[in-house]
């Protein structure tokens, strides 16, 4: 019997979550599984790999064979480089985290109000002057 150590699917249509289980290899990818080993969350910034190292170990030992997708993650939390007698890697880089915003007080913002908003009025058309003026006239001669 074969054994895999490959992701389990779980969640929403759109997000996403494993567990990275150990099962057998003709077992389907969200079928039944020997054991859960760990956890990845890939939507979460920075994503998020749990690894029980203990048992990757023992798993490696014997003879169960990482999918490529597990591979990758256990490349990045060091468990294979330790499997494989290389160095470790270097530690997971964090992003940095982003300074807030100043405040409107911060950049010296002031509470007091500067007056109204003051819209200009739009000006007449020419064929409304032309109207207003003949009207006018009209008034006058009267």
């Amino acid at each position: 019997m074969a054994v895999k150590i490959k992701l389990k699917r779980l969640g929403k249509i759109r997000s996403p979550h494993y567990r990275i289980v150990v099962a057998d290899s003709r077992t389907r990818r969200d079928g039944r599984a020997i054991e859960e080993i760990g956890k990845y969350h890939p939507t979460y910034n920075p994503s998020v790999m749990e690894v029980d190292a203990e048992r990757v170990a023992y798993w490696l030992g014997v003879g169960a064979q990482p999918t490529e997708p597990v591979l990758a993650i256990l490349k990045k939390t060091g468990d294979w480089q330790k499997f494989k007698g290389e160095p470790a890697p270097a530690p997971l880089l964090q992003p940095a985290e982003k300074s807030a915003r100043p405040s409107f007080e911060a950049i010296g913002g002031d509470d007091e109000g500067k007056g109204e908003a003051i819209t200009q009025k739009k000006k007449a058309d020419k064929k409304d002057e032309a109207a207003a003026e003949s009207s006018s006239s009209e008034s006058t001669e009267a």
